[in-house]
């Protein structure tokens, strides 16, 4: 994953979803030479997850793709500030 081309701007992107709270957890799955991740994000709306993922590099280089956006109801664990 680290040597796919602007790794550097495209973890510089995430870790900034990251910070405002977009992207909750996010991370490699599975088998290593499938280049697949999964991201639980914090969003009202599928196209704002599709608009904030497109301004990825990795996205405008064609090496990140959306599979699927699923919404998830959390029924266990607590969320920040409850």
């Amino acid at each position: 994953m680290r040597e796919q081309q602007d790794w550097v701007g495209h973890a510089t992107y995430m870790n900034a979803l990251a910070d405002d709270g977009f992207v909750v957890l996010g991370g490699p799955i599975g088998d290593s030479t499938r280049h697949r991740a999964r991201l639980i994000v914090r969003s009202s709306t599928e196209q704002d997850v599709r608009d904030r993922l497109a301004r990825d590099p990795w996205a405008k280089l064609g090496l990140l793709a959306i599979e699927s956006i699923e919404e998830w109801e959390v029924l266990l664990g607590n969320e920040p500030g409850q």
